[in-house]
């Protein structure tokens, strides 16, 4: 199903900061159980870009579980797709409308809710604002965003901070967006640098290591 966020039920979050609407939507849970279709209702225009520093969370640690990232990543780079082409992320309708106990589901919101008033202590909306509403720097900040995606799914999860490093460029490209804030866009930007110097280092010394044995098994 196409899914569109546009809905009666959605909060009026353009006054909210980035916790507060996280808060919001703590509060705006039905009692019982709640589908994803209702959460990104919920949550109203920046449900994508919530979703994406949920997915991104996972990865802040030095080392990630092998394979998620590629999981996760796809998901995140689908989100991307969707920002870039200004098209509704499709979900299909088992997904879409697959319920979730709201009672499982509100210590984990909590739990990122302390993510999130760490986040805003490094988000300004007032910050070099014209970075993040300019559209032609806009179409930069969506490539950004879906390069970050792909570095995610780079499978050097077992290499510590390989996975770090781009979740990282993901949660301040998508607080930037959410908050319009120009700093967390470069800092999402300098993320995505550290991460390919980082990665391509890797590289270096994998293909070094590489011919110093090949030299001694010739020898």
């Amino acid at each position: 199903m196409n899914y569109d966020v546009k809905n009666k039920n959605q909060i009026d979050a353009s006054n909210l900061t980035l916790a507060g609407k996280l808060e919001t939507v703590i509060t705006e849970l039905p009692p019982e159980e709640v589908t994803l279709k209702e959460i990104l209702e919920i949550i109203g225009n920046d449900s994508l870009m919530f979703v994406a520093i949920f997915l991104s969370l996972v990865f802040l640690v030095p080392v990630s579980i092998p394979g998620v990232s590629t999981v996760f990543g796809s998901a995140i780079l689908l989100i991307g797709i969707s920002q870039l082409f200004k098209k509704q992320l499709w979900l299909p309708e088992r997904i879409a409308n697959r319920t979730i106990s709201s009672e499982r589901l509100s210590p984990v919101l909590n739990r990122a809710l302390i993510w999130f008033r760490r986040f805003e202590k490094f988000s300004n909306k007032r910050r070099l604002h014209q970075l993040a509403v300019d559209d032609k720097i806009g179409l930069i900040n969506k490539l950004s965003f879906i390069l970050a995606a792909l570095l995610l799914m780079v499978p050097f999860g077992f290499i510590p901070f390989s996975n770090t490093l781009p979740a990282i460029a993901l949660i301040f490209l998508a607080i930037g967006s959410i908050q319009k804030d120009g700093r967390s866009i470069l800092l999402g930007h300098a993320s995505n640098a550290a991460t390919i110097i980082y990665f391509l280092a890797l590289i270096a010394g994998g293909g070094m290591t590489f011919i110093e044995i090949w030299k001694h098994i010739i020898e």
